[in-house]
């Protein structure tokens, strides 16, 4: 009596197809397009190139095609996530002059950048006289939450609270409000005037 069993999973031996140089490299090509990894499409012809000069293993040469890839993605999301921000310039902590704004901490900017303060959902309100780099600071900061992988909305305090009461006069203020954090159910009201502030509107970050 004899047992038939069949291979299956990661039983299975590939079949190796035994091309050529040639028709390895454009089968990479196209399994990288149908795979969607444009990344190691796009480096692998140098990373192989190195790891034959540099006696690589073929795991170590396979991680770094992944780290390649992954690495990429992440930066594109980063890009992504900025760009839905809508901030109206580019500003970072590196361009920031603490010299001429003694009164800030570079220390308690580098701290607030690693983005703990968001993570524990605490708020941050920048408070000074104009000209401070208050709004250089938020930009900054919100530039990095979102590298952290958060999603960041620039806006006016004015423009948000205008459309937090229109939405409350409309009874859909959970739907307004759903993305920067939680909302109560909202509570009927009669229309009430709103007067615009003849203050200058300050910049404001939502944070998701």
């Amino acid at each position: 009596m004899t047992t038939q069993t069949s291979a299956t999973g990661s039983d299975r031996v590939p079949r190796r197809r035994g091309l050529t140089e040639e028709a390895t490299d454009a089968a990479i090509d196209q399994a990288c397009r149908m795979m969607r990894l444009p990344t190691t499409r796009g480096v692998f012809e140098a990373n192989a190139d190195a790891a034959a000069r540099e006696q690589m293993t073929y795991r170590g040469f396979l991680a770094e095609l992944l780290l390649a890839e992954c690495d990429d993605r992440a930066r594109r999301r980063s890009e992504r996530r900025i760009k839905a921000a809508a901030f109206p310039r580019i500003k970072t902590l590196r361009e920031f002059d603490f010299d001429a704004n003694p009164n800030v901490d570079p220390r308690t900017s580098n701290a607030l950048a690693k983005c703990d303060w968001v993570r524990r959902g605490h708020p941050l309100c920048l408070i000074g006289d104009s000209g401070t780099g208050k709004s250089h600071l938020l930009i900054a900061l919100g530039t990095e939450v979102a590298m952290a992988g958060f999603r960041v909305k620039y806006t006016l305090a004015t423009k948000l609270a205008n459309a937090l009461a229109e939405a409350a006069d409309e009874m859909v203020l959970t739907k307004t409000f759903s993305g920067p954090g939680r909302a109560g159910r909202p509570r009927s009201r009669p229309p009430r005037r709103r007067t615009p502030s003849r203050r200058w509107p300050a910049p404001l970050l939502v944070l998701r």
